[in-house]
């Protein structure tokens, strides 16, 4: 906001130079010095923003290092210090951000959407990972018990809350920023046939970009231009010659550091025209430190040369000027200060000026509102300009033209004036697209420092009829609801399809669990103790794939079953082993048991088990390795 406040302001940076000038005695461009400062403050912020939002997405931890806390501090801080100090001492400024959202916000609705549509991708793709979180949640809590699945069904709310944080507001704003239109008010939005002529140019203290500010080089290049008219301040010396100088000493605009330093403070009236007509008032142009404009033009060496010669001219040399080249001349008159010898009579003096010039008196903007009946008995071909006085005021001094700040753009006054036929001039007009909104709100004249730049322009810009920007309107609108919802729509395919995908590899993973359960599941006796094989008869486990039947274990039965003596007699092998004495084998529901001397064993590692022993015969013969 507040980039964007000074950005707006930079019809008025001279004006903001000028008075910290009046407080330090330096000229120095603070208010580029401000603009940059917001600039780089913002791209900061907005560079540590965008890095944790891409921090976020890859789902790493944010840590911010101590030196940007500080810095992020001084930034809230600055930012604070500066809109205090706007809304304090400076609070026309937020005039100027509303008419630039007078012309300006027929853009910023367009980019605005097309800002929503970039910021509709994240936001889609983060609501679709909600909703295939939960699906996946869901999906896992059918195996779950009952306490867990109320702890699931708590994040199953938190996950449609973060759904719904997210993205109401975002489709609330876009449903705003679609209903703009109907709230915008925008003097360059209308017909062509509408818009009124081009508002002509005060030349103000001449052309200051293109010369020496109130200085005889000025208002001929302001001549050059196509000035219709020419703005200048008036003071009086103090033997009663009316001449031209803004300031309230000396100090900026001529050398008399230089010619005498200890009068540097000294009013202007105070000093002979003797004195003041030997000062330069043109060497200050030349210096870069001492440009009153930052994005002046380089002067050519002949312009050099004529600006190092410029004097403090006279009210009559301008008079002079004006009569010859047909021009209008409006002056704000200074008064003198307390104890000059034309303190209450300055008015009349000037008049006279004026009348013995013998200038044509149509061409004089009379603008001071002091003595001004005396003005009006002794030159009645003046054109009066007022204020910005009531229109019963105006009609009752018969005046029909009126010189206002341009902030009061804002102003629904000037509409009424302009019904009433009164003629309208603003004053300091600077930019391009505020001599736009000029134009376009059929103001007839304004009051310039740039003269060069904008007797360029010539259609207003930012201009549109209200068909096509209805146009732009509607199609904008829908273009951007069909990509925001084929986006969306792109998003929430991805996520039940992922979901699908999880679904179907957990319940293949399920069942592949439960099979490899089932096959590898042991007796219940061997589950219940540690029984193996291989701890009762290590050799016997070795040599398995030479005796099959002995690796088979069957669970015993409780109840005893008679014994069936099922299997031959094991033939002797060519190693002379004897062989193996005939054994009997239980049925599929007994297990076999093995040597006498292992009933300890079986004893002491099962003792609740009470299965009858059947005495088997023991093989004396080892086993081949």
């Amino acid at each position: 906001i507040l980039l964007f406040v000074w950005i707006e302001t930079s019809n008025e940076y001279f004006n903001f130079d000028w008075v910290v000038y009046l407080g330090t005695g330096q000229w120095v461009f603070w208010s580029i010095f401000l603009l940059s400062l917001a600039g780089i403050l913002t791209a900061y912020s907005s560079l540590l923003l965008l890095l944790g939002f891409l921090l976020l997405w890859e789902g790493i931890e944010l840590y911010l290092h101590w030196c940007h806390k500080i810095l992020i501090l001084v930034v809230i801080l600055l930012c604070i210090l500066f809109m205090f100090i706007i809304c304090k001492f400076w609070n026309e400024r937020w005039l100027v951000a509303g008419l630039s959202l007078q012309i300006f916000a027929p853009y910023v609705h367009l980019c605005s959407v097309t800002l929503m549509i970039v910021l509709s991708w994240p936001l889609a793709f983060y609501v679709a990972h909600l909703e295939r979180e939960v699906r996946m949640r869901r999906q896992m809590m059918m195996t779950r018990s009952k306490k867990k699945r109320l702890k699931r069904c708590n994040i199953f709310k938190r996950l449609r809350g973060l759904q719904v944080a997210v993205g109401l507001p975002f489709f609330l704003i876009l449903l705003c920023l679609y209903l703009m239109p109907l709230g915008i008010y925008s003097p360059c939005i209308q017909k062509e046939e509408d818009l009124g002529p081009k508002p002509v140019f005060f030349g103000h203290r001449g052309a200051p970009m293109l010369g020496p500010e109130n200085t005889m080089m000025s208002f001929e290049k302001a001549v050059e231009q196509g000035a219709y008219g020419l703005e200048t301040d008036i003071y009086l010396s103090y033997d009663h010659v009316p001449f031209l100088m803004h300031d309230y000493d000396l100090r900026r605009t001529t050398n008399i550091m230089e010619v005498l330093p200890d009068a540097a403070f000294k009013h202007p009236s105070f000093f002979s025209w003797k004195f003041l007509s030997t000062l330069n008032a043109g060497k200050w142009f030349l210096h870069p430190q001492c440009k009153p404009f930052f994005h002046m033009k380089p002067l050519s060496e002949e312009d050099k040369k004529r600006a190092r010669n410029q004097s403090i001219p006279k009210l009559a040399d301008l008079l002079q000027l004006a009569k010859k080249e047909k021009k209008f001349v409006i002056f704000d008159l200074n008064g003198p200060p307390p104890k000059h010898p034309l303190r209450h009579t300055f008015v009349r003096q000037v008049v006279k000026v004026i009348l013995d010039s013998k200038i044509e008196q149509h061409l004089i903007f009379w603008l001071p509102t002091h003595d001004r009946a005396y003005v009006k008995y002794m030159a009645p071909g003046f054109q009066h300009v007022g204020r910005s006085l009531s229109i019963e005021n105006l009609t009752k001094e018969n005046i029909s033209r009126i010189n206002v700040d341009y902030k009061k753009l804002f102003s629904h006054k000037l509409r009424d004036y302009k019904a009433a036929n009164i003629k309208i001039n603003l004053y300091i007009v600077n930019e391009p697209w505020l001599f736009s909104l000029a134009w376009c709100s059929s103001i007839n004249s304004v009051t310039t420092d740039n003269i060069a730049l904008l007797s360029q322009i010539n259609h207003p810009h930012f201009f549109m009829t209200p068909r096509f920007y209805m146009f732009m309107w509607i199609f904008t609108d829908i273009v951007s609801a069909v990509v925001i919802f084929v986006i969306f729509y792109i998003h929430w395919r991805r996520g039940i399809t992922k979901a699908k995908l999880f679904r179907s590899s957990t319940i293949i993973s399920a069942s592949n669990s439960t099979t490899s359960h089932l096959s590898m599941k042991a007796p219940a006796r061997v589950v219940e103790s540690p029984w193996t094989l291989a701890a009762l008869k290590p050799a016997l486990n070795k040599s398995t794939d030479k005796y099959p039947d002995a690796s088979h274990f069957c669970v015993a039965s409780k109840k005893p079953a008679p014994f069936k003596n099922t299997v031959a007699p094991l033939k002797p092998s060519k190693h002379d082993i004897q062989p193996p004495a005939p054994t009997k084998v239980f049925e599929f529901t007994q297990a076999p048991s093995w040597e006498a001397t292992n009933d300890a064993t079986l004893q002491a590692t099962l003792p609740a088990l009470k299965v009858d022993k059947p005495t088997v015969p023991s093989v004396k013969a080892p086993h081949p390795e």
